[in-house]
């Protein structure tokens, strides 16, 4: 959805070609800002998470041991472009700096001059002068509620906030709301802020007690009954930590009752672990592995019948929670045209502030307007309804933020198409050809087929990172199937549980197949390990492509900051860094190349493994050569532009 950014235009709808949007799996990527220049190889936001040694870097200059600041920025942060200029001080200030240091005193009187973006005086005046009776700024005021808080009326947010035509069986908004509705299903809900603190009460049990080390080894005695002590002790810290929490709560739990009476509670408690993870798959990683095994065995047949309960709970998702209550007319949410600007991304990158506000002021009204329209007493609340919808705009946010540069690495890929007559010269000096034997490669393609087994690869995890809540739920399911019981095998990486992953398995091969029939053919072996000693089970599965966009992150932020023409914040500041490169490599843009051809050949050359059964071209060897990429990056000769770009190592 796109709008002009005037409080009195008219809405202008951009409807975007559905047959492209549905061939290339764009349907989540839309719900992100349309207009986000990141989606574009040439444009880059501004922003980058480096540190303070770049900061110190853009803005100081360093002649004769004096470090002299930048003019062009604020001189207080040295970080932020200079705004306003102040008459008394004869200094230059960003905004935010000059209402901190002139907040109150004498300084709240001085006079400040508004600054062009090329530095020139254009008006004297009062802004940020303050009234001596009020003590507010005399003139700042008008000026922010013209371009920064401007008040829309319900008519016009209701008018703006429309995305699509009703009418229209075939809009794009139509299908999106049923993707949606498909994918809510996968979505787990957002944690209360109950639930939050249940989950720091079982984080801390997991991280005192030490299951996996007296389970997982290989013994003479009853296994059964050690798994049901230890899962025992586990309760009793669990306990002991709400006492200790609240006094109250607590007792309720312990008096005169036994574990078997609190068998919701732990099947809650467990619950919230899990979906936790789902939702912040970054974190919660030494415990999670712990978690999954203990409920795992509290499923066995033997440990059920002696600890008379065990620890499983269906993920709860978004739509198995909205469905949950007698009311049903919540899952008309799903068919309003307004959850998709409830639930969609507001990127900040190269707009006005107007701009980012009105989209902030639409988005609002269309939550607040979908909570009010669906609560009442015998269904779900306004917060209710709310946390269901910040939950699906979680998932889009996820699902985009790992997506994006994996697409971006195909847009890359594709200058060295040999097929296009415009990529010769690249093609020729940047052949992507593998040979066995060379750089530790274990396979042989020359440059038209590794170019396509690398696309291959990249579009293969694409449509993983966007099927990843399924996969998540489905992984549940396996992990915790009593049908199927798990064997302790030593893979070579010590002992790990092998369970099968049917499910897992069965979505895997028709992704696979998905990514064939967009191709027309496949390069490699097709073979996915599952449940074996290379993949164990389902949770060594998703770990695996967890580390996907781990990978993919950093190269991908490397490369736009090498791409960005406003680089010059960054290295063309620095003209003997300039001068390295241009000697060194020939340019930005030869550099960038060179980056780019040495992650599409070594990351996809079939290495990282001892045999051809760990690596190779089968679908998890293609991630094994990558991280063995990864892992020995420090060793390449542009490693030191990942540093100077804010890298700091692949998790």
């Amino acid at each position: 959805m796109t709008m002009s950014s005037g409080p009195d235009s008219k809405q202008e709808i951009a409807q975007p070609n559905l047959t492209d949007i549905l061939e290339n799996d764009d349907v989540d990527l839309y719900l992100s800002d349309k207009d986000d220049p990141l989606n574009k190889i040439d444009d880059v936001s501004n922003e980058f998470d480096n540190s303070d040694l770049n900061n110190f870097r853009n803005n100081t200059n360093i002649n004769n041991g004096t470090v002299e600041h930048n003019s062009e920025n604020c001189v207080e942060c040295t970080d932020m472009p200079i705004e306003v200029h102040c008459k008394e001080c004869d200094e230059d200030f960003c905004r935010i700096c000059f209402k901190l240091i002139h907040n109150s005193g004498k300084r709240g009187l001085h006079n400040i001059t508004i600054l062009k973006n090329d530095n020139t005086k254009t008006t004297n005046g009062l802004i940020g002068k303050k009234d001596q009776k009020t003590g507010n700024n005399i003139a700042d005021g008008n000026k922010n509620q013209n371009e920064d808080e401007y008040e829309y009326s319900q008519e016009e947010l209701a008018k703006l906030a429309q995305p699509f035509n009703l009418n229209d069986n075939e809009s794009i908004g139509l299908l999106l709301l049923k993707q949606i509705k498909i994918q809510s299903k996968y979505i787990p809900l957002r944690l209360n802020h109950k639930e939050r603190e249940l989950f720091r009460l079982l984080n801390a049990a997991l991280t005192v007690s030490e299951y996996t080390d007296k389970i997982d080894i290989f013994s003479y005695g009853s296994k059964t009954k050690k798994i049901v002590a230890t899962l025992k002790e586990l309760c009793s810290i669990l306990c002991g930590l709400v006492i200790s929490k609240n006094f109250k709560i607590g007792s309720e739990l312990i008096l005169d009752k036994n574990f078997k009476d609190n068998e919701d509670w732990f099947k809650n408690i467990f619950e919230i672990g899990r979906r936790y993870k789902i939702m912040n798959p970054n974190r919660f990683n030494d415990n999670f592995g712990k978690l999954c095994y203990i409920i795992m065995d509290s499923r066995l047949p033997d440990v059920k019948n002696l600890l008379e309960f065990d620890f499983y709970k269906p993920i709860t998702t978004i739509y198995n929670y909205l469905n949950s209550r007698e009311d049903k007319k919540i899952l008309e949410m799903f068919d309003n045209p307004l959850l998709l600007n409830a639930v969609s991304e507001i990127s900040p990158i190269n707009k006005s502030r107007r701009e980012i506000q009105k989209e902030i002021k639409i988005k609002e009204y269309s939550i607040e307007k979908i909570a009010s329209t669906y609560s009442n007493g015998n269904g779900f609340n306004k917060e209710e309804i709310k946390q269901a919808i910040y939950s699906i705009g979680d998932y889009h946010t996820y699902i985009n933020s790992n997506r994006k540069p994996i697409d971006r690495m195909i847009k890359r890929l594709k200058k060295f198409d040999s097929k296009v007559p415009v990529n010769e010269k690249i093609v020729g000096k940047y052949s992507l050809t593998i040979r066995a034997g060379r750089k530790n490669s274990r396979l042989s393609h020359d440059h038209t087929k590794q170019y396509d087994y690398v696309l291959q690869s990249l579009n293969l995890w694409s449509v993983v990172q966007k099927e990843m809540f399924q996969l998540w739920s489905l992984a549940d399911d396996d992990l915790f199937n009593d049908q199927v019981i798990y064997k302790l095998v030593s893979t070579g990486q010590g002992l790990n549980r092998v369970k099968s992953c049917p499910s897992v398995h069965r979505k895997m091969y028709q992704i696979l197949n998905e990514v064939k029939q967009k191709s027309g053919f496949w390069i490699g072996s097709s073979y996915i390990h599952l449940g074996d000693t290379t993949v164990p089970n389902a949770l060594f599965f998703l770990d695996k492509y967890l580390q996907v966009p781990k990978i993919i992150s950093p190269i991908d932020n490397t490369l736009l900051k090498l791409e960005s023409d406003k680089n010059e914040e960054i290295f063309k500041k620095d003209k003997f860094l300039t001068q390295m490169i241009e000697e060194q490599y020939g340019g930005f843009s030869n550099l960038q190349l060179q980056i780019c051809s040495s992650f599409f050949t070594e990351a996809f050359n079939g290495s990282g493994g001892d045999d051809w059964f760990n690596a190779g071209s089968c679908i998890d060897g293609r991630l094994t050569s990558t991280w063995e990429w990864a892992n020995n990056i420090h060793k390449k000769d542009y490693h030191k532009f990942f540093l100077l770009s804010g890298f700091n190592g692949f998790n």
